[in-house]
């Protein structure tokens, strides 16, 4: 089978395990399971200290020891150096189904089929080559993650177990939808049109149906999900889900469940940057490990460093102090703090991962202390008398280091998902929390991180008419939510200030910076919850590459700098080029799922990958005011002079 190539962060999202993707000859294929990543030809030759990553906050979250990079390919070693060489990620070819384009014949290839295929139909006969037959692209899918083929032969013979073997053919018979899809059997003669395969609904009692498996017998014989999951080569399992057709491109069938993480020191400046590199080597690591758990009580960096020799070439920390040596020991397992504070910034609720307020309220305060270590740094570049009335705090986050973790994924619908059965998606059996890793990849870059006056705001959130115009989009969701299934979302009018407010400045920067549309990033800190009350927002760069550590985005902190910025994203939000059209149709609800009010692509959506809330509850009309309420936004009137 031809090979793909693509970027390693893809191969956490959006190509993570479970998703398809289309190779360069055309092939689609799902990406395996994390039990055969980093299988080298040689095993004693690879050396996983290259993708090892940690972060003390997301591994206690997640539960695992460590985060691994997705391997990079490298088609021969450098010098001497053979470490790590050909490693791939394994990928399954899916669906099996393919079709011939000539005489449409379907045929049932294997997961594990590396050449194309090729038509075998006696039509072909008299031809020296035979036609190569592409994929069908369908697929079936259901609510608890799993994946199968589209059953053809069930659906067209209208039995769970059909009797018939005779050969299928997906003809075309003209239409726009898949009403003009038909399956046929040249056997029987029978033949069914795939109309309403996709469609599903939920009855009086609030049980979801659909229509591929209430109508493939009959609604009294459901014909439910197999639990089948190829991406692990499993084809059968267990699972009483109603399924539902889906194409396989469709933006239901893939939803990754990837969690981050600012790095927040345990200790400020007590691990540099040399020795967190040291703290990735393999024997580094396990000897930790192993003083920790014997429990031998204090120890000296001179003990940890005679215990190193013994497994670790001298010459990879011999510049290093014992101090140092005794720091990194300590901060790797967080000695010497409170268990008040460690508590604090792990949600007691760990399986749902609900709790972002808290996961999130330690960053908030830490980058506000204006910190000094070599993986956050932030400063205060002071505040333009222009802004004093409406931003209390701006910080220039100098140095940052993001990790990003696949801890699942969902089809169907993006709800809620439990960490133990979203990481049981991963791999075929489950690891201990000692040995377990996720796949992951880290952005190094910096931001700007500003927080809304805190009294200025009580007072406008306390309006009657801003609480009445954001429970519009409370509504909106919650009428989606009940449709869905999922549960509803209380959406404040902090909330849609400070994110819409956090994409008009993004928009701002892309122009007064250079950055590419996609290379900004957002990270919400919004809670109205007395214990953490949080109103600010870091924008950063979101790319691994240079361009996100230039300080383009830094200098813009700057007093005067921030407030022409803001001045001309205010300005530009005024006015929106689809106005009043904009403006107007969000009395009623635009965008996805209806749940923006005076947002769309011409004024306030960003790339999908910048917005944390898949560009949902965005409004101007609270920044700025709308036509017919100009003073209602936060900001109305603001560099009126």
């Amino acid at each position: 089978m031809s090979t793909g190539a693509m970027r390693r962060a893809q191969l956490v999202t959006p190509f993570g395990v479970g998703a398809m993707s289309v190779l360069v000859n055309g092939t689609s294929v799902i990406t395996a399971g994390l039990d055969h990543w980093y299988e080298a030809v040689d095993q004693s030759a690879l050396a996983m200290d290259e993708y090892q990553e940690h972060d003390w906050r997301l591994e206690s979250r997640l539960k695992v020891s460590e985060f691994r990079l997705p391997p990079d390919y490298r088609p021969s070693g450098q010098g001497s150096d053979l470490r790590n060489v050909r490693l791939t990620v394994p990928v399954l070819r899916f669906p099996r189904w393919s079709f011939c384009i000539y005489c449409k014949r379907l045929e049932l290839s294997k997961l594990t089929m590396k050449t194309l295929v090729e038509c075998q139909d006696n039509e072909h006969a008299d031809k020296k080559y035979k036609p190569k037959m592409s994929q069908v692209p369908f697929v079936a899918i259901c609510t608890r993650g799993h994946l199968d083929d589209f059953p053809f032969d069930k659906w067209v013979h209208r039995s769970a177990n059909p009797s018939c073997t005779g050969t299928l053919r997906l003809v075309s018979r003209g239409g726009g939808g898949l009403e003009g899809q038909i399956v046929t059997c040249d056997t029987c003669k029978q033949e069914r049109s795939l109309r309403g395969v996709t469609e599903a609904r939920f009855d009086k009692n609030g049980e979801e149906h659909t229509n591929l498996s209430d109508h493939l017998v009959s609604p009294e014989q459901p014909y439910l999900c197999s639990g089948a999951r190829p991406w692990l080569a499993q084809l059968d399992g267990v699972c009483d889900q109603p399924i539902r057709g889906a194409l396989r491109a469709a933006g239901n069938v893939y939803f990754p469940k990837v969690e981050s993480s600012i790095y927040l020191p345990r200790r400020e400046g007590a691990v540099s940057e040399e020795v967190h590199q040291l703290l990735r080597h393999p024997a580094v690591s396990t000897t930790f490990n192993n003083v920790f758990q014997l429990g031998l009580g204090e120890v000296s960096g001179g003990q940890l460093r005679k215990l190193l020799e013994r497994n670790v070439p001298p010459e990879l920390f011999a510049p290093i102090s014992d101090d140092k040596i005794l720091a990194a020991y300590q901060d790797k397992f967080g000695i010497g703090e409170s268990s008040g504070e460690e508590q604090a910034e792990t949600p007691s609720d760990a399986e749902s991962l609900t709790s972002d307020d808290i996961w999130r309220h330690p960053e908030y305060v830490k980058i506000r202390e204006t910190p000094k270590d070599d993986f956050l740094a932030a400063s205060d570049p002071g505040l333009h008398t222009d802004l004093a009335n409406h931003l209390s705090r701006v910080r220039s986050v100098d140095v940052l280091r993001e990790t990003r973790a696949l801890r699942g994924f969902s089809r169907v619908r993006d709800g809620e998902l439990k960490l133990t059965e979203g990481k049981a998606m991963l791999r075929r059996a489950s690891l201990t929390p000692a040995q377990d890793w996720l796949p992951a990849y880290v952005v190094k870059g910096e931001g700007i991180y500003f927080e809304l006056d805190g009294a200025r705001l009580a007072a406008w959130e306390g309006r009657a008419e801003v609480q009445a115009r954001a429970q519009r989009i409370t509504d909106h969701y919650g009428s989606v939510a009940s449709q869905r299934g999922l549960q509803g979302r209380a959406i404040s009018a902090r909330f849609v200030l400070l994110h819409t407010l956090s994409h008009l400045l993004i928009n701002e920067f892309i122009f007064a910076c250079g950055y590419s549309s996609a290379s900004l990033r957002e990270r919400l800190y919004v809670s109205d919850s007395a214990d953490r009350n949080m109103a600010g927002v870091l924008i950063y760069t979101a790319a691994g590459d240079s361009e996100g550590t230039m300080g383009g985005l830094v200098r813009m902190a700057r007093p005067d700098n921030l407030r022409q910025v803001l001045a001309s994203a205010l300005a530009d939000a005024q006015w929106c080029s689809t106005d009043p059209v904009c403006m107007d149709a969000g009395e009623k609800g635009q965008g996805p799922d209806s749940c923006n009010l005076a947002a769309c692509h011409a004024c306030g959506l960003l790339p999908e990958t910048s917005c944390e809330e898949f560009n949902r509850f965005l409004d101007r009309g609270l920044v700025i005011g709308t036509l017919d309420d100009p003073n209602l936004g936060y900001f109305s009137g603001a560099f009126s002079d």
